[in-house]
């Protein structure tokens, strides 16, 4: 059992810090991240009365820095911004063609941009995972969409019960329309809502687990600005219902939960005791192991997200730890049709000075059979007019890579290339082509690089690797492997049509039910 020194006592909105797992330590069950997945695993484990420890690679992000904030701005990066980099990342990393990344100490800071050969995947580091550093924009997939993509899944139950409990769990909230329609802060996205509508595009409001009611107080000046104070990719000091304020603050509020911070995962395999040896490293905040411990747990969750998850199972499957886990491992990985790209526009369409990071509006093309897309109206928050109008476009992009490990150097590969991103340039390019006509505007080509248009080498929404039904059965166990599970977005075939966060934690909903029904 989890030693009693080590279980986290009740939280009001956070997750209190905890101490560390030791070595040889024994644990009814282990969740190997804290992401999505990871936290919706250890409220339901918890609320069973089963003492949890969730394993954390990133920092548990309570302490204020030098400056009073627990994170920092996007327009003054500092250690804090990026996980063990010398070098901010920027996903627009560049202003007339000039490159505006800044140097940083390193530091295991809260946004890790991980490279691989065709493409940079940004994903959140510290206790709640990506509900750190995402715009928190929470949406639903289109009902038929999801039958698509998880033909496996009864469609009715996710949509009648585990969608709406996900919502709830997250604390989802809908954006007061009339207070949209004159605040300063939506300025940029009432500009762009107009332009696509004249040129015969949907939009349509998008729901948020940023508290708009706090944002409401930002604009009147009444408490401390945190969305419309340019965070958003490196944390929000406030307003923001992250998972822990949320999951993991009601899972810690059991009493049964332990979240051991700064620890990643190595290994994982059958112990001759029952259940699984867990090995991983205690990193300090340069990324220096300063410890390695092994613990014995009698179940494993895997959610360490889509790349987390498929690197940790792919290698141990060619390390022979885990030999016999099916050759889907590895495979159905993408990066949800993601592709960004900026227009310019006139002087006299002002897009304002200040935005809030949290976007509120969308563009709906996905019925457009030629090119579905999904484009959010993304902000520019620089604090300064810039007259540009910025997208993230989702797309039905059907191209996959492969995890591999690569024995040489002992480590895992992702084997998507840039140009399996042209379907989604060409299904945005559709949406934005007619409405720079419409409009007589044009695309920023200094943004992304040098005489570059559209961002095509990086994603927020990383998804498959270890998809559901086929890496694992129809509830995210490994087969072969009694007591080991999958609940994080590697579950979900590389796309959802919209942004992923509130479909990874319906489906863990789905999955825990069933688990913690018939696994007892």
């Amino acid at each position: 059992m989890v030693r009693r020194r080590t279980l986290l006592k009740a939280a009001a909105l956070a997750v209190p810090a905890a101490a560390a797992l030791a070595n040889g330590d024994h644990v009814p069950a282990l969740v190997i991240g804290s992401g999505y997945g990871g936290a919706v695993a250890a409220l339901r484990l918890t609320q069973a009365g089963i003492a949890t420890v969730v394993v954390e690679m990133g920092m548990n992000w309570n302490t204020p820095g030098s400056d009073g904030n627990v994170f920092c701005d996007m327009l003054n990066p500092d250690q804090r911004s990026y996980w063990l980099r010398t070098t901010t990342d920027q996903p627009l990393g560049y202003f007339l063609g000039i490159g505006v990344n800044k140097s940083i100490p390193k530091y295991t800071g809260v946004l890790d941009s991980e490279k691989f050969a065709g493409i940079r995947v940004y994903q959140g580091r510290g206790v709640g995972g990506g509900s750190l550093v995402n715009g928190g924009m929470a949406v639903v997939p289109k009902r038929s969409y999801f039958a698509e993509i998880l033909p496996s899944v009864d469609v009715a139950s996710m949509y009648d019960t585990y969608f709406p409990r996900a919502n709830a769990g997250l604390g989802v909230n809908a954006i007061d329309t009339a207070w949209f329609e004159t605040a300063d802060c939506y300025q940029y996205a009432r500009v762009s809502r107009a332009q696509a509508q004249a040129s015969g595009y949907t939009t349509t409001f998008l729901n948020n687990v940023y508290d708009f009611e706090y944002m409401k107080k930002e604009q009147a000046g009444t408490v401390t600005r945190s969305a419309l104070d340019s965070e958003v990719i490196y944390g929000n000091n406030y307003g923001k219902r992250s998972l822990d304020k949320t999951y993991l603050a009601a899972a810690a509020a059991t009493g049964r939960l332990t979240v051991t911070a700064q620890h990643q995962v190595t290994a994982v395999a059958p112990d001759p005791l029952g259940g699984y040896a867990v090995t991983m490293n205690q990193i300090d905040t340069v990324g220096a192991t300063v410890a390695t411990k092994t613990v014995r747990a009698d179940r494993v969750f895997f959610a360490a997200g889509s790349v987390g998850t498929s690197k940790l199972l792919v290698a141990m499957r060619a390390q022979g730890k885990l030999p016999n886990l099916p050759a889907a491992v590895g495979q159905g990985w993408g990066n949800n049709g993601n592709v960004m790209v900026a227009r310019a526009n006139h002087i006299w369409n002002t897009t304002g000075a200040l935005q809030s990071g949290m976007p509120a509006m969308g563009i709906d093309n996905w019925a457009d059979t030629a090119g579905p897309v999904f484009a959010e109206i993304a902000p520019f928050p620089a604090g300064t007019e810039l007259w540009i109008s910025l997208y993230l476009a989702i797309t039905k992009n059907p191209n996959r890579g492969q995890f591999t490990w690569n024995s040489s150097t002992g480590s895992v590969g992702l084997s998507w290339q840039t140009a399996q991103n042209a379907p989604a340039i060409a299904a945005a390019k559709r949406v934005f082509d007619t409405i720079n006509k419409a409009q007589s505007t044009v695309y920023r080509s200094d943004l992304f690089g040098s005489n570059k248009v559209w961002a095509d080498d990086l994603t927020y929404h990383p998804l498959g690797g270890c998809v559901l039904n086929q890496a694992t059965d129809n509830y995210g166990r490994l087969p072969g492997y009694p007591g080991l599970y999958v609940v994080d977005g590697s579950l979900i075939p590389g796309s959802t049509g919209v942004n992923p966060f509130v479909t990874i934690t319906a489906l863990a909903e789905r999955n825990l039910e069933k688990i913690l029904t018939t696994d007892g």
